[in-house]
């Protein structure tokens, strides 16, 4: 009975930890450390000149918004929205 705990336990806890994540990081709040984090293939640079234009233009209205910044093309946006979001 104590290991079906911990199965179940063990269960729970990882589908909260998906669901958590799934969600994805917030491209109009999140600093060019946790962007750079998060986003294959998008290092510190690029993630710096989200953050330029998102100081110059404001908020994204959509994660394909991203596409405008230099350097971030249809590929990279493509490859990275289930880890991005819009809040």
């Amino acid at each position: 009975m104590s290991q079906i705990r911990k199965l179940l336990f063990g269960l729970a806890l990882s589908l909260l930890t998906v669901s958590a994540f799934a969600k994805g990081i917030n491209i109009n709040s999140a600093s060019a450390t946790e962007i750079a984090k998060a986003m294959k293939g998008v290092g510190k640079a690029k993630a710096k000149a989200i953050l330029a234009y998102r100081k110059t233009n404001g908020d994204f209205k959509s994660i394909d918004d991203l596409t405008k910044v230099k350097g971030i093309g249809k590929a990279t946006v493509r490859k990275n929205k289930d880890r991005l979001a819009i809040k």
